[in-house]
């Protein structure tokens, strides 16, 4: 279903989600070390984090009394999807741009 594998490109067009987002890379973080890096409140990471989650993008693990968010390929791999079905398209586009220019010359 193409609407399941654009949610995490619906979730990543709000800027403070791809913040947190592009902060998961280098390892696990907790909502409180998000939140200072992101410079938001604790909660506002939380609500964000459930909007990542739901879009398969970020996973949680409890660690103690912790809780650490990190990436979860699945969701980019259904970004990958969505977009892949425009990949031939787009390259069909591209040639027949550079045909055209070479026309002109």
């Amino acid at each position: 279903m193409v609407a399941n594998r654009a949610a995490p490109l619906i979730a990543l067009a709000d800027p403070t989600r791809r913040a947190i987002f592009e902060a998961l890379p280098s390892g696990p973080r907790s909502v409180g070390e998000l939140a200072k890096q992101v410079g938001i409140s604790s909660s506002a990471v939380s609500q964000h984090l459930r909007v990542l989650r739901e879009a398969r993008l970020v996973m949680v693990r409890p660690v103690g009394n912790r809780r650490l968010y990190s990436l979860d390929p699945r969701g980019l791999g259904d970004a990958r999807d969505y977009l892949e079905q425009f990949w031939p398209s787009a390259l069909a586009a591209y040639a027949a741009a550079l045909s055209e220019a070479r026309g002109r010359v």
